[in-house]
């Protein structure tokens, strides 16, 4: 069953449990009322006739009551004291007599309601006493036939009845497209779900409303977006991969080819030989950097933390690094307090700071200057490489930690690696409970932070 089909059945159903619950309540409550104002202009009525009767107690009086009830849809009975009809405004039938033998003793001034059931009983009654003065005393008596009471009441039900169809065509059509409107954008997400499961990430949801449903579509589009963005990324990093395979794959065949010619002396060989040998290292580098990535995919990426005091340990890092920023006439600064200790694995933490050093020294220029600063906010320590180089474009600093990013995609094989170091320092980083972040300016240089919180 479709889910507008449930969804309209559910909205039917409790809709006209409701309905039908309310209309029962509406329908009893108004025919009491009803019943009751009848009652109470009948009381009012027989109250009327008793003072008319008190001031003026003679024949005529009694029949000029008789003839005016006689027009009306109601009857009137006046008894004297002893319980004789002295006065009717019709012959009295059965039911009127079985309500004139009831005991009226004590009655209030106010008069009193003798029958109220105008289901079973023929009559709704009411008795005013009179007291005229000397022997003229008294009760007058009011009826009215239930018939009367219950074509009023019939002609309510086919009000209700009317009411209640109307209703329920109006309720049939407002759930009709109350469903659809509900159901549609769900339906929309299924079909987006479906093309997802199928492959095809190009799917648009519009998220036009700001409930749970929007945020659903929201989520959806999300997740759509990134898979399209994962498809593209694998795609060419399958495409990098291969060429950066072929390339080095290319050199190391074609001057193979040629140190096996008879005809070069030695010290070509050697120099072939040489390029040979760079090559190879570049591939075996390509497919260390490779197989780290699929180990932290795996999960099966470990890290070995140990106590450290970390300035003499990034005070290693510096002396290592100082001949060649000194030889490309970089100035490299290192500055760190004594006593600052950190959990960390060495080896793998030395693999994310010669990775930003290493990052530093391609893309600054002479006379410019590269600092290692490690700091403690509060009970945190942070690491900043900064560096006076060429900078990162603002619009690029949200991919630098992609896969096979570069920002100068035109970068020759000479002046980089693969685009794979920063996407691992950011693995290995977090694999310490820890993170980083990069500032940069065009022209000002670069400033990565990392920030190793305590466990």
């Amino acid at each position: 069953m479709r889910i507008s089909v449930k969804l309209g059945l559910w909205f039917f159903i409790c809709i006209f449990i409701i309905e039908t619950c309310s209309m029962i309540f509406l329908h009893r409550n108004i025919v009491h009322s009803l019943v009751s104002d009848e009652l109470d202009s009948l009381l009012a009525r027989g109250n009327s006739h008793r003072d008319v009767l008190e001031m003026a107690p003679d024949k005529t009086t009694l029949h000029h009551i008789g003839l005016m009830e006689s027009q009306t849809d109601t009857e009137v009975v006046i008894t004297n004291k002893i319980g004789e009809v002295i006065e009717s405004s019709k012959p009295i039938d059965q039911g009127m007599e079985n309500i004139l033998k009831k005991k009226v003793d004590g009655i209030p001034r106010k008069g009193l309601i003798l029958q109220s059931d105008w289901q079973k009983k023929k009559y709704i009654s009411t008795v005013s006493p009179y007291d005229g003065g000397n022997e003229s005393k008294g009760y007058v008596y009011m009826f009215k036939s239930k018939a009367r009471i219950q074509h009023v009441i019939s002609q309510l039900n086919h009000h209700f009845l009317f009411a209640a169809l109307l209703i329920l065509f109006f309720l049939l059509i407002t759930i009709f497209f109350l469903s659809r409107a509900l159901t549609k954008p769900l339906v929309s997400m299924k079909e987006a779900t479906s093309r997802l499961s199928s492959g095809d990430f190009s799917v648009t949801l519009p998220a036009t409303t700001k409930d749970e449903l929007g945020e659903l579509a929201k989520s959806i589009q999300t997740l759509a977006n990134d898979l399209n963005y994962v498809k593209k990324e694998r795609n060419e990093f399958l495409a990098i991969i291969s060429h950066e395979l072929r390339t080095p794959l290319t050199y190391i065949k074609g001057y193979a080819d040629i140190g096996k010619r008879n005809t070069i002396d030695e010290t070509e060989r050697i120099h072939y030989l040489h390029i040979i040998h760079e090559e190879a290292d570049h591939v075996s580098n390509l497919l260390k950097e490779l197989f780290d990535l699929a180990k932290m995919d795996q999960n099966t990426f470990t890290i070995s933390k140990e106590q450290m005091y970390l300035c003499p340990f990034l005070q290693t890092i510096y002396r290592r690094f100082l001949p060649v920023f000194t030889r490309k006439g970089i100035h490299l600064s290192f500055h760190c307090h004594e006593d600052l200790i950190a959990a960390i694995d060495p080896v793998r933490f030395q693999q994310v700071l010669f990775n930003l050093l290493d990052n530093a020294l391609k893309y600054s220029n002479e006379q410019t200057t590269t600092e290692i600063m490690a700091t403690q906010e509060k009970r945190n320590i942070i690491i900043t490489i900064k560096d006076q180089g060429i900078g990162i474009p603002s619009d690029e600093l949200p991919y630098i930690f992609d896969r096979l990013f570069r920002v100068d995609k035109s970068r020759s094989r000479l002046t980089g690696g693969f685009g794979l170091g920063l996407s691992i320092v950011k693995e290995i980083v977090e694999a310490h409970n820890g993170e980083i972040f990069v500032e940069s300016q065009i022209g000002k240089g670069t400033c990565f932070k990392i920030l190793l919180k305590e466990p």
